[in-house]
């Protein structure tokens, strides 16, 4: 429960998203200046907004993230790079890159680890794959989180939000997994102050979230009593 962790600030965890297929240039305004005033650990935008964001983020903290391959995973290896390539120009830090799960699915290992590898090289960006842990066993979530690590992953991210959110059991698997080596995205289906801190007491060292406004919000109100 959020009362047992009160000494948790969970803003510079907040990667503050905006994935949603009908955002507009001013609601990437909006979510820009709302990542700097609450000191979010980044904004995260689709590749067509990255431009506008690093230019409002100039100078400021709040990271410049994109997605890529999103939210599939299977377009062609050729098309994912150029789409990180493109986005690493024009500005953005950190790429969230949906792992191919019908290769991982058919054991086509060397494939994915070639094509996260090759991303992480070409660009030199930081790195989240995201996993889709909902739609794998634990056996392949262990596959997917070694090949991401091994190819050069800066996060292991458990998802979406497509299929599912986040959970504290895949986060602990998943820091388990990555042994302090790499960080943790929580992302999908975060909605509560309870959900939030608990993922971050599991291991989450960053969350992906649309509602980061409401939970702080749901935050202060915990501080005063209400």
């Amino acid at each position: 429960m959020a009362a047992d962790y009160p000494d948790i600030d969970i803003a510079p965890f907040i990667d503050h998203a905006l994935l949603t297929p009908t955002a507009t240039p001013e609601q990437v305004e909006q979510w820009c200046e709302e990542a700097y005033r609450f000191n979010f650990a980044a904004v995260c935008l689709y590749p067509a907004y990255v431009k506008q964001a690093v230019e409002l983020l100039h100078g400021k903290n709040p990271k410049v993230c994109t997605v890529i391959g999103f939210p599939a995973g299977a377009t062609t290896s050729a098309v994912k790079l150029y789409e990180a390539q493109e986005a690493a120009e024009n500005g953005a830090t950190e790429l969230d890159v949906v792992i191919n799960l019908g290769w991982l699915k058919a054991g086509k290992t060397e494939e994915v680890h070639r094509e996260i590898a090759e991303i992480c090289e070409e660009t030199g960006q930081t790195v989240k794959v995201i996993l889709e842990t909902n739609l794998l066993t634990d056996a392949e979530k262990k596959i997917a989180a070694e090949i991401s690590m091994e190819a050069g992953a800066s996060f292991l991210k458990t998802s979406t939000g497509w299929n599912g959110g986040a959970t504290v059991a895949d986060v602990r698997l998943l820091k388990e997994l990555g042994k302090e080596k790499v960080g943790i995205k929580a992302s999908g289906g975060i909605r509560t102050i309870n959900q939030a801190l608990d993922l971050i007491v599991a291991g989450a060292t960053r969350l992906g979230t649309s509602r980061g406004i409401d939970l702080i919000r749901q935050r202060d109100n915990l501080e005063k009593g209400e």
